[in-house]
């Protein structure tokens, strides 16, 4: 899986973030290299967790300038399915993608209790510890090597470091964005459980069918 970088602006976009949401204590889970939490900074108790911060930060500098030459590939071999509405051009969104691997590799050096490694369906946290609980393109993005069954566990995780709600951005397979068949049955899960999940328009879009955010609200 690629470990992508990406800005509090886009945050704000694909998960429709005001200000008074980014005042509490937030998790961004599976950030990879985004600088959401550097960004931050003391706004907000932010904390982000990904596995793949078992690795040093030089090593992570390597591998963030490979798996980002790994997303324009992406957008060149599934050209019809992208729109560049919100970045403007490939080269502006390249820029922000650098821009944030910067920032974080910056913040993790100088904050490392910022960034704790984990995988879901997994999280080193106590129960309730989150005002807001942030996902974005691990579930259903990667719906292909990661199952049904996966994917019901790891939801049922992100609720239960939730005190308040879980976002969850894109809803939709990675390139071309193909639906995800499973999708509606684990929203009914949800409901079934006790907590209220809803999907929301958001202006934020790059793949052509992936404007839309799952809101879990326990």
């Amino acid at each position: 899986m690629l470990i992508s970088s990406r800005t509090l602006a886009e945050y704000r976009a694909m998960f429709e973030l005001t200000d008074a949401d980014l005042a509490g204590a937030i998790l961004d889970c599976a950030a990879g290299g985004s600088s959401f939490v550097a960004e931050l900074g003391d706004r907000a108790e932010a904390v982000a967790t990904d596995p793949a911060y078992e690795r040093p930060v030089e090593e992570l500098a390597r591998v963030l300038r490979s798996d980002r030459s790994q997303c324009v590939k992406m957008t060149v071999d599934h050209g019809n399915e992208f729109v560049w509405d919100w970045y403007g051009t490939p080269e502006r969104r390249d820029q922000l993608r650098q821009e944030a691997a910067e920032r974080f590799l910056a913040d993790r050096a100088a904050r490392p209790e910022r960034y704790r490694p984990a995988s879901l369906p997994e999280l080193p946290f106590a129960d309730d510890a989150f005002d807001l609980v942030l996902c974005s393109h691990l579930l259903f993005t990667w719906a292909g090597p990661l199952d049904r069954a996966w994917h019901a566990a790891a939801i049922t995780e992100l609720i239960r470091v939730s005190r308040g709600e879980v976002r969850l951005y894109p809803l939709v397979h990675r390139g071309a964005g193909d639906p995800v068949p499973f999708l509606g049955e684990l929203a009914e899960e949800v409901r079934a459980a006790g907590h209220r999940w809803t999907e929301r328009a958001v202006d934020f879009r790059f793949q052509r069918r992936a404007g839309v955010m799952a809101v879990i609200t326990k």
